[in-house]
């Protein structure tokens, strides 16, 4: 375990209940973050994506009408 997560939960068991839970919904919030660059980094890269073209065209030239659970 590093030293810097010894001192996190350290902080922890010192905060309240209350708090140690912000501090855990900050700390997806971080996370949640690193997943959401990651993503707009493979977004924004150049690298051909057949498939994903291919859904994009189906898709825009499907009906603009909801989905009619009946025919799922």
């Amino acid at each position: 375990m590093s030293i810097t997560t010894q001192e996190i939960i350290l902080v922890c068991e010192a905060l309240p209940r209350e708090k140690q839970v912000e501090v855990a919904d900050f700390a997806r919030f971080l996370l949640a973050q690193l997943s959401d660059e990651a993503w707009e980094k493979r977004i924004a890269g150049q690298k051909p994506r057949p498939r994903l073209d291919a859904f994009l065209r189906e898709s825009a030239s499907e009906s603009d009408e909801p989905m009619d659970p009946g025919r799922l």
